[in-house]
């Protein structure tokens, strides 16, 4: 074990844990003890995740990885780097309530930490809402650590009156009452359309339930401080041009972040950044639709000379097609080096 002197010392849990083969990584940073888990080959290039509020790997991006043909497609590619916002892994305990609440800032500069402790200079990143901007700021902060960048749903200015309002009604839940039935329904409204929602006549999804059960687990503590945090952040919008990588952006047309999204691909770079929008979707594309996800993700890949042709060439990987793509992403010039903005509209019926 490192030394405890030293606040930035890192340990590492040496039990495998269950995380289908991922072994759990404890990195101690300037502003607490951050969970990494790692699955797959070291010596592969690094992809890092940052999931939304209130959720870790298990619940913001097992959807994607649980698919055969995403898990082909990045563990054959990528080493992949679970990074969790702090007390958000599972079975964390609750951070005590005199630790100073952490700035977004604080939370992109633990990113540079964890890389500093994996030896890992430049890193792809996928990140969720809160998590895409987290993993946004730290790509305009450090520019050369950043390859590209897969972004859900995410966020780039200041949260508008509908968002803090919203946020100071789970503040309050929060501190008041805890992980409670009300707290949960305005989470999922936050994660997911109402076809997985449900409704009077129709029932939750299985996936809306599963979130609903692993919330139960978050301490509520944690979660509130995650939230202030963002709910404290500043506009970032001016840094975007600063960005030095190629983006990719998805995110649902029933996410209460649609326009967010929308208006962070307006101001990108269009020559190096491009947007999926997925019909009948909510925020967490990666949970609600993650097949959607996945032949953009193979051209953004191919820029990078990252790329495995799916084995299982007859299945159905994706609802989307060729053909749904934008003749401009599918292009010699724009395959990954020159993304162009593209709308992509997923139907239910191609689910």
């Amino acid at each position: 074990m490192a030394d405890s002197n030293s606040s930035t010392d890192s340990v590492s849990i040496d039990v495998e844990t269950i995380y289908l083969g991922g072994k759990e990584h404890v990195v101690r940073t300037g502003c607490g003890s951050m969970s990494v888990i790692v699955y797959g080959d070291q010596e592969k290039p690094p992809l890092i995740t940052y999931p939304d509020l209130a959720l870790n790997h298990m619940s913001c991006f097992q959807g994607l990885f649980f698919c055969p043909e995403a898990a082909s497609l990045l563990l054959h590619n990528f080493c992949i780097y679970h990074i969790s916002p702090p007390g958000h892994e599972l079975g964390a305990a609750a951070i005590c309530s005199e630790d100073p609440v952490p700035s977004v800032d604080d939370l992109a500069d633990q990113i540079v930490e964890v890389l500093n402790y994996f030896g890992l200079r430049s890193v792809m990143c996928m990140g969720v809402t809160a998590g895409a901007y987290i993993l946004t700021l730290f790509a305009i902060k450090h520019r050369e650590r950043v390859l590209g960048l897969i972004l859900v749903s995410p966020l780039c200015r200041a949260p508008s009156w509908s968002e803090w309002f919203y946020n100071k009604v789970m503040s309050n839940l929060l501190y008041f009452y805890g992980m409670c039935g009300l707290l949960k329904d305005f989470l999922l409204y936050r994660y997911f359309s109402k076809e997985v929602r449900g409704t009077a006549e129709v029932p939750e999804s299985d996936i809306a339930h599963a979130c609903r059960r692993l919330l139960d687990e978050r301490q509520s503590i944690n979660i509130l401080r995650f939230l202030q945090a963002i709910d404290g952040r500043p506009d970032i919008t001016q840094g975007l041009k600063k960005l030095q990588c190629r983006t990719l952006i998805f995110v649902g047309d029933s996410s209460p972040f649609h326009s967010e999204a929308l208006y962070m691909t307006a101001k990108l770079d269009r020559r190096f950044s491009a947007l999926v929008e997925v019909q009948e979707c909510g925020s967490m594309v990666t949970e609600e639709q993650p097949h959607a996800m996945l032949i953009p993700m193979e051209y953004f890949l191919m820029g990078y000379g990252l790329y495995r042709p799916n084995q299982f060439s007859g299945s159905p990987r994706s609802p989307l097609s060729p053909s749904c793509i934008a003749p401009e992403l599918l292009s010699p010039e724009s395959m990954g080096l020159k993304l162009k903005p593209i709308k992509t509209k997923v139907h239910a019926a191609q689910r």
